[in-house]
Order: C-alpha cells, then sequence, then structure tokens
C-alpha cells in the first residue's frame, strides 16, 4: 500500500511539473527592450487600449481602459474598466504595480490577486507620453494603449516594427 501511495504521488509530481513547462514561458523580453529613462510621473493617468494579441485575461471584453495614480509608499494604483459583451455588464478590477528595480526603468510588476505578480513592461512610449506598447514577460502578450481613442498612424508604424523586430506575430493584434 505504501509503494501504491508513492507511485501515485510521483506521478502526481510529474504531471504538476508537465503542466507547469508547459504554462511557462518560452521567449523572455529581452532587458534592452525596456523603456530607459522612463518618467513615472508622466505616465499616470488614463489609457485606452488600442490594440492587443489575444488572451484569455481579456476575453470577451471591450473599451478596455486603465488608470494609473501613485500611492505613498511607491507603488501604483491600477484600475481596469472594461465592458463584458458577452455577459453584457462592465467590470472593474483593483490593481498594484510596483518597479522592479529601479522606478527610471518601465519595467514592473502588477497584481490583481495578490500575492501573484505579472510582468508590466514598457516597450515603448513616445516623448509626451501620449502612446506606449507594453507587454508581458513573454511574446504572448502585446498592448498598444494611447491616451486617445485612437493613435497616428507613425506612431502605430513605430510600434509595429519594433514589436515585430522584438519577434510578436503582430499579424495577430486585436484592433478595438
Amino acid at each position: 500500500m505504501k509503494k501504491e501511495k508513492w507511485i501515485i504521488a510521483a506521478a502526481a509530481g510529474v504531471g504538476i511539473a508537465g503542466l507547469a513547462y508547459a504554462l511557462w514561458p518560452k521567449s523572455k523580453i529581452p532587458n534592452g527592450a525596456i523603456v530607459q529613462p522612463f518618467d513615472k510621473h508622466k505616465y499616470m493617468g488614463l489609457w485606452n487600449e488600442i490594440a492587443r494579441l489575444p488572451n484569455r485575461i481579456e476575453k470577451n471584453l471591450k473599451n478596455l481602459t486603465e488608470e494609473y495614480s501613485l500611492n505613498d509608499d511607491g507603488t501604483i494604483k491600477v484600475v481596469t474598466r472594461a465592458y463584458n459583451f458577452d455577459k453584457n455588464k462592465p467590470v472593474e478590477a483593483d490593481g498594484r504595480a510596483k518597479f522592479i528595480g529601479p522606478d527610471t526603468r518601465g519595467k514592473l510588476k502588477v497584481s490583481y490577486y495578490l500575492p501573484i505578480y505579472l510582468d508590466y513592461n514598457v516597450l515603448d512610449v513616445d516623448a509626451t507620453y501620449q502612446y506606449a506598447m507594453v507587454s508581458g514577460n513573454s511574446l504572448d502578450y502585446l498592448w498598444i494603449i494611447s491616451r486617445e481613442n485612437s493613435m497616428p498612424e507613425d506612431v502605430k508604424g513605430r510600434f509595429l516594427a519594433k514589436a515585430t523586430a522584438l519577434g510578436f506575430d503582430v499579424s495577430k493584434l486585436e484592433w478595438m
């Protein structure tokens, strides 16, 4: 009986390890791709999602906005709002972001469900902080955001060229 329990435990461990490997990102974002210098004060405020790579987190969501504000402890409050067309109702989530390394570099981690933090990398931002391109920790997560509901074609072209050079499949972007 003890031997059977050991075999079941070993099989479960192998299964969990296999699942973790399958879900773990295979490609990382290079450190050199992250915006530096980054001005956290200019980044605060309301952003509109312009485009994204499809992902489970935002399935059925449209009209997504994110609002960032500084907390007293140096972290960033994140309020995400969207409309879930499948459920026909607005949704909102409050999160917290913190810098990984100096706050003059656009490398953060964000959490909506503590203590689970996900990478948030600012890959490009225009000089006036009106448009930005953000990713997770792999080539599976990419967002293009704007202070407005649109963006100029030259900025869009610059972001797409950079994303392509980094290995993102921009043909899969969903435009909002």
